[in-house]
């Protein structure tokens, strides 16, 4: 499930999926996501914490729910991990680049560009020459002493 070898000395672990539509994707995408993390740190060795699991798959479920929302056509979901952190990429066909609303509580929904800003340590958004891609980067622990997920869970 991975890619191996992006610099000298260095090893980069990657997956990419693509996302068809039939209703399963924000369940399927979570899933993936949460699989690609246990088994980097069961095959690797990587600190990874029960919180980055848990934050990696809330932005995954809102970057895929937002694209699968907007725009027509597949979805592609990637994830690399990169040092202490995984970053989150999304693509899908819609131009139109996502904008945080002014926060407001009395709004019903719509806020998962906010929550995905507030949980990772980098956020972008960028037009391609088809759709645009939106990534995230999300911490694997709070702090090196934090405890890792336990093998063979999730949550």
């Amino acid at each position: 499930m991975g890619e191996y070898g992006t610099g000298p000395g260095e090893q980069a672990i990657r997956t990419t999926v693509a996302l068809d539509g039939d209703g399963t994707d924000i369940a399927r995408a979570r899933h993936l996501a949460a699989e690609f993390l246990i088994g980097a740190r069961d095959e690797h060795g990587l600190r990874v914490s029960r919180r980055g699991v848990d934050l990696t798959q809330l932005v995954v479920s809102e970057l895929v729910t937002n694209a699968r929302k907007h725009a027509p056509g597949p979805v592609l979901m990637a994830l690399r991990i990169d040092g202490d952190t995984v970053e989150v990429t999304v693509w899908d066909s819609d131009p139109v680049l996502p904008e945080a609303r002014a926060a407001d509580p009395g709004r019903v929904g719509r806020h998962g560009l906010e929550i995905v800003r507030a949980v990772a340590q980098h956020f972008e958004a960028r037009a391609e020459p088809v759709g645009k891609r939106v990534t995230a980067r999300i911490a694997l622990t709070e702090d090196p002493s934090s405890g890792a997920v336990p093998r063979g869970r999730t949550r």
